[in-house]
């Protein structure tokens, strides 16, 4: 399946919203427009992954190497999730303790 992004911007926020499956075919997509944002400045990015329908290690790998990125610039990133088996891999690997995940967009933004 194709993966498809789309970027908003809400308050201070870049919002990164994801369609389809996060795998290896299609993390190196979401890796090079992530390193782009934040090489525009974006260094608070939100995840939303509530389109996500599949998550493998590249993914999650994809996810930490922004991550890491952002903080390196001095930013934060938050991940919207709420689908069981999604949730459940960030909770298996410990990022769910690198990185919240929050219920809704409006949360993230919040951080509440």
């Amino acid at each position: 399946m194709e993966l498809r992004t789309e970027v908003s911007e809400i308050a201070d926020w870049s919002i990164v919203t994801i369609y389809g499956e996060l795998d290896v075919a299609t993390a190196p997509s979401l890796r090079e427009r992530l390193i782009a944002l934040v090489g525009e400045g974006s260094t608070k990015l939100i995840l939303d992954l509530e389109g996500v329908d599949f998550l493998d290690s590249t993914g999650l790998g994809t996810i930490i190497s922004a991550l890491k990125r952002v903080r390196t610039h001095g930013g934060d990133m938050r991940i919207v999730c709420t689908q069981p088996r999604i949730k459940r891999l960030f909770e298996i690997t410990g990022l769910d303790r690198a990185v919240p995940l929050m219920p809704t967009l409006d949360a993230a933004v919040t951080g509440g």
